[in-house]
């Protein structure tokens, strides 16, 4: 293989040269993976994510210093017992090196996945976000002129900033809930110049965020064996899964998986109950009832994806089942209950999200499902929020265009999604 990466589908057991590839070109319901050409982790001497620039999908980097910090916890270890914590980190926390200035790890997915379309020239990137994914490619189209189309929920829209101004963002919000905005962005890419951001497809997001396992087993100078984390699309397992079999191909890390832990946050939690179940298909009626009314009482609302990678081949389901893991349906009092306790311990807030790890953690260490000596890896998935407020500068993104849940793409609305492609200098047929 000349090429430092293909991309294969483990569907047909095909190899070809990305081109921005989000499919199988034979159609397999199957999610596409790279192979790089050097099987070892090699470090580069580069800002941030760019640092594991050998394992994702990309030839350049960019001049930003946002990555995983990984450390070895020593408070919130010893409040619960544990011997080999490593907790990687991903948000704002400058005395741990982290830099992640919109405080989510949503950056890890973002800065790989524009350069990736930069270098393929594929054209406008659209993105469909519950708040924390918007708001991280917001941040890179701002620090890179990157233009992007972001398709959020209205309750949502508060969520957008950045931390320096980003002229070349159209925001369009929807009355309706994270599916929802899904679903309007999916018809905002029948556009001609504008291409989706492909969410667990796009192989530049999962090997984004696969870093935070090489960063923690670089830390830990091993793969850990088990690996925590709260999922809404649960793309962040499948990338934490592929990542560990890398490491692994190396032959210096171990060689077992990481036991998948993920967790949901009580009352929407489909992954859970379908897992629970042993079914590779997720039922709506039965892992999803009351749907508006659970999204509306979760405390992470980040998490309530109705359509996530579950059953596809290399989905979570199989990322799962592969590493011997488990699920948790994490409860709000308990998910806030363990916030408090990171704070307290660790000295950094965390994201709501993150927090539903935390609480599973604390779960599996109460029910002796994980032992006083195993080595963990905590992906916490954001924070620092309350420091980013004090150092940094916020500037809110103004929403473009606001539409109705189910509203066609068509007439005023897609007219102007045209006008602004045209003020970004992208030509659009008729």
């Amino acid at each position: 293989m000349r090429e430092k990466y293909l991309i294969h589908c483990p569907g047909c057991g095909r190899s070809f040269p990305d081109r921005y590839t989000l499919d199988c070109p034979s159609g397999c319901d199957a999610l596409l993976r790279t192979v790089y050409a050097n099987r070892r982790l090699t470090l580069r001497n580069l800002p941030g994510v760019f640092r594991y620039t050998g394992w994702l999908p990309i030839e350049g980097h960019l001049r930003l210093d946002a990555g995983p910090v990984s450390y070895e916890s020593a408070g919130l270890a010893r409040e619960l017992g544990l011997s080999h914590l490593t907790v990687t980190f991903s948000g704002y926390w400058p005395e741990r090196g982290g830099r992640m200035e919109t405080c989510s790890f949503k950056e890890l997915e973002a800065q790989p996945t524009v350069l990736r379309l930069r270098e393929k020239g594929a054209g406008v990137l659209q993105v469909s976000s519950a708040g924390n994914t918007g708001r991280a490619f917001c941040q890179v189209s701002g620090l890179t002129g990157a233009p992007v189309v972001v398709v959020v929920p209205a309750a949502a829209a508060g969520r957008l900033w950045t931390t320096v101004e980003a002229p070349n963002v159209c925001l369009i919000t929807v009355d309706g809930d994270y599916s929802d905005s899904i679903a309007f962005g999916r018809e905002v890419c029948t556009l001609p110049g504008i291409v989706p951001g492909g969410g667990a497809k796009n192989v530049a997001r999962r090997d984004g965020m696969g870093t935070v396992v090489l960063d923690g087993a670089l830390s830990a100078g091993r793969l850990p064996d088990c690996y925590f984390q709260a999922v809404g699309s649960g793309t962040g397992g499948i990338a934490a899964w592929e990542a560990a079999e890398r490491l692994i191909a190396d032959g210096r890390f171990g060689t077992r998986l990481p036991a998948l832990h993920l967790s949901q946050n009580l009352p929407f939690v489909p992954m859970v109950r379908a897992w629970e179940a042993g079914r590779r298909e997720i039922v709506p009626e039965v892992d999803m009832p009351d749907t508006e009314v659970s999204i509306a009482r979760v405390s992470a609302d980040v998490l309530t994806n109705r359509h996530p990678p579950w059953g596809i081949r290399g989905g979570v389901y199989d990322a799962l089942a592969a590493s011997g893991g488990r699920m948790y349906a994490v409860a709000n009092d308990d998910a806030r209950s363990a916030g408090r306790l990171f704070t307290e311990t660790e000295e950094i807030d965390l994201d709501p999200a993150a927090a539903v790890a935390v609480a599973s953690l604390v779960r599996a260490v109460g029910e002796g499902l994980v032992g006083p000596d195993d080595h963990i890896l905590l992906n916490v998935t954001g924070g620092g929020y309350q420091r980013a407020a004090e150092d940094l500068d916020r500037y809110p993104v103004e929403p473009s265009l606001r539409v109705r849940a189910g509203e066609a793409f068509a007439g005023d609305v897609r007219d102007a999604v045209r006008d602004w492609l045209a003020e970004q200098g992208v030509a659009v047929r008729a």
